[in-house]
């Protein structure tokens, strides 16, 4: 969801997006060719990776995740290790521009009540109390509105579709939280050692991740950088702010940070490749990189997402979207990641796929318990997620969302779908000199 965010889950797509033909890209590439067909038939069985942390010592786990009705399957494995980035990597969905239904397309679904609803009784973390620090501009804090919900300003080339309210700060919050499950209780998948002084989020959002890893670093000298001044004021005394469009050449020295992490920048990105590059520039040789995305495909492996299902239609809508606005939301189905880690001159690349459970569905009570948070994180601002691309870019209305949002919701709450997202880390180290 760039989760997010700010932090962001989309039917791949046999053509390239606007980073993969890029001249300035590898001639070959990591990932084998999508196939043309189209895709109207359930989406099958993911193969790959179900969680991945690191330190593991299982072998991965190609077993489809197991609903809790399925009482003789299973249970899903608790950890695998990374994958080579030389592997042939899951391939994407094929999608096209026809398979997107029109916005008028969802008030003629009829409501269609289950009785088997899962009740509502998640709880929901209390508002963050987010404000700018005193030293921001005015200029800083002007902020577009789009149907109520604000959003960064237009200045420059910077471009956000998630709202930077509190609302949609709290779902990103969770989704924050939702990461740490998925992981282990850890905040990254690279090694950090004794020898990194300074790190630097990359697009650092409501600054939950880098507060945390401050909070868990004393040592460590820990920058946060994104447009919108969505941050809290009571922070570590280790962790600093800034506001800037990182589209942008970077002014970081050359050199300068031991880890970087970057993380749900899906859709936000003109071009991987050079922001992958200003990435290399700025670590320090010896260093690592850690890029974490998510896909917008919501799928299943046992054909319960069905093509034209709300579900179905979200991850193809993004694709869409993508393409006119002319940022992919197809990181993870166009190997991205590690395309531009590859093209910058990073090693001993791995790649970890997950899959992010949306539901309590699950027999295993990890995922369980991260499909509780993610569906909760989902659910409480689907309008937030989609209000931006889906008006601005491909003239929904507000009411026609809200529709939309109203089946959604009705999907994410039946005991009968089994529905997960993939994500993506992807981990590299610039060599020594």
């Amino acid at each position: 969801m760039a989760t997010a965010p700010s932090q962001q889950p989309s039917t791949g797509d046999s053509r390239q997006t606007t980073p993969a033909t890029n001249p300035e890209a590898p001639s070959t590439t990591t990932a084998q060719p999508a196939t043309a067909e189209r895709a109207k038939t359930p989406t099958p069985a993911l193969t790959s990776t179900d969680t991945a942390t690191a330190g593991s010592s299982a072998a991965r786990s190609t077993t489809p995740l197991a609903p809790s009705r399925a009482a003789t399957e299973e249970p899903l494995s608790q950890q695998a290790t990374p994958t080579p980035a030389h592997a042939t990597l899951p391939q994407p969905t094929p999608s096209d521009p026809s398979d997107v239904f029109p916005a008028s397309h969802w008030a003629q679904v009829p409501h269609v009540d289950d009785d088997n609803e899962f009740d509502d009784n998640d709880s929901a973390y209390g508002e963050d109390a987010a404000s700018s620090t005193a030293s921001l501009s005015a200029s800083i804090l002007e902020y577009r509105t789009v149907h109520g919900r604000t959003y960064h300003s237009e200045r420059g080339n910077a471009q956000s579709w998630n709202p930077n309210d509190a609302q949609h700060d709290e779902s990103m919050d969770i989704l924050h939280h939702v990461s740490t499950l998925m992981q282990d209780g850890r905040l990254t998948m690279a090694h950090i050692g004794d020898n990194v002084q300074k790190a630097l989020d990359v697009g650092c959002g409501t600054g939950i991740w880098a507060i945390d890893f401050a909070d868990q670093y004393p040592h460590i000298e820990v920058t946060g950088v994104d447009i919108s001044p969505s941050q809290p004021q009571w922070i570590p005394p280790n962790l600093k702010f800034e506001i800037d469009d990182i589209t942008q050449p970077w002014t970081y020295a050359p050199d300068s940070f031991e880890y970087i992490h970057m993380r749900w920048l899906i859709g936000a990105i003109p071009n991987w490749y050079t922001l992958f590059r200003e990435v290399y520039q700025t670590l320090k040789p010896g260093g690592y990189f850690e890029s974490k995305e998510s896909s917008a495909i919501m799928q299943s492996d046992d054909g319960t997402v069905p093509y034209g299902s709300a579900m179905d239609q979200w991850g193809r809508v993004f694709a869409e979207a993508g393409r006119k606005f002319g940022r992919s939301f197809q990181p993870v189905e166009d190997h991205i990641q590690v395309k531009a880690m590859e093209a910058a001159g990073f090693v001993d690349i791995k790649v970890y796929n997950m899959k992010t459970t949306l539901g309590p569905w699950p027999a295993d009570m990890k995922h369980k318990e991260i499909g509780q948070y993610a569906r909760l994180a989902l659910e409480q601002d689907i309008e937030g997620f989609i209000m931006y691309m889906w008006t601005t870019v491909l003239g929904w209305t507000r009411e026609e969302i809200a529709v939309y949002a109203a089946h959604l919701r009705r999907e994410l709450r039946s005991p009968h779908i089994h529905a997960y997202y993939p994500q993506r880390v992807v981990v590299g180290r610039k060599p020594d000199h």
